[in-house]
């Protein structure tokens, strides 16, 4: 469905189409929750609901459902939020201006938090310096955010997704390692067991926890945290031996690499974007910008 079919459709049953409906439909699909909407909108709840309901009449047709993890766009809706998604881009190229051909609006982007908070944010915040008209917001999260709902323009997964309509760009393969404070070293050298810092319970379904508790089953977890930076700060306060990525691991020079019976793994970061992203100047713009950031900083991860 295209802008002007959704201005067709309300014409032919002579309600008018009011943005503020479109640009709250959008908030709540990206979100999926009443609070979250109304947190980004500076709304009160009320108005979250009485506004998708009122675009809902507008179209005649149910767009979200409510269930008991949040709401969840129906075949209607997902058909509705391309083109409102559509409408609030192009909103948003209006509000800079400008005649130019330069990227304008926001490209939302999700990546793991280790790789956001240690590489990507000083590098992109260089790029919108570059582009006056340009946004970029970046999200962190283990979370997989969903491209189709718009929760997300870019995103960095450490897998290649096997289904969904997106197109995925393989980055760089990031590499692991055992770090840990110089007095671990030498008692692993001396034959002392390993003790480590691993995931917290929250987080024990990561490939990274699975695959500790699958090689070290009999080891002690001193010390539990919800991220590698978290996990790196243990280790260089001398709690015990961390897993960490490589880039996280060889930039702190508190941390010495640590050598155990078992190899570390090392997993693929791989780019996605919606197929339709390829024809939007913004998202292209970033997109290429972080495939050749990688590719300029691959001995960083390998």
């Amino acid at each position: 469905m295209k802008i002007t079919e959704i201005l067709t459709v309300a014409d032919q049953i002579r309600t008018p189409l009011d943005w503020e409906d479109v640009r709250v439909f959008v908030a709540l699909a990206r979100y999926g929750s009443l609070s979250a909407a109304a947190r980004t909108l500076s709304v009160a709840h009320a108005t979250i609901s009485r506004r998708v309901q009122s675009l809902e009449q507008t179209f005649g047709e149910k767009l979200v459902e409510r269930r008991p993890d949040g709401y969840v766009l129906t075949p209607a809706g997902t058909q509705a939020l391309a083109a409102a998604s559509e409408m609030e881009a192009a909103a948003a190229k209006l509000i800079r201006g400008g005649t130019d051909d330069s990227p304008r609006g926001v490209v939302r982007i999700n990546a793991p938090p280790s790789l956001t908070q240690t590489f990507l944010v000083a590098p992109l915040a260089t790029l919108a310096s570059r582009h006056p008209s340009l946004d970029i917001d970046v999200a962190s999260d283990f979370r997989a955010v969903s491209l189709e709902r718009r929760e997300a323009d870019i995103a960095l997964r450490l897998a290649r997704p096997s289904d969904g309509d997106v197109i995925a760009k393989f980055l760089v393969t990031l590499g692991f390692g055992f770090y840990a404070s110089a007095r671990w070293v030498e008692q692993i050298e001396a034959g002392i067991p390993p003790i480590f810092v691993g995931f917290d319970e929250a987080n024990s379904s990561l490939p990274e926890a699975v695959w500790l508790g699958q090689h070290f089953p009999r080891a002690r977890m001193a010390f539990r945290g919800n991220s590698q930076l978290v996990q790196a700060a243990a280790a260089r306060a001398g709690a015990g031996i961390a897993l960490l990525p490589h880039f996280i691991g060889r930039q702190d020079n508190a941390l010495v690499p640590c050598v155990l019976e078992h190899t570390a793994p090392s997993r693929e970061l791989w780019l996605l974007t919606r197929r339709e992203g390829r024809k939007d100047l913004p998202t292209r713009t970033v997109a290429e910008f972080l495939v050749q950031l990688f590719a300029d900083e691959r001995e960083r991860f390998e």
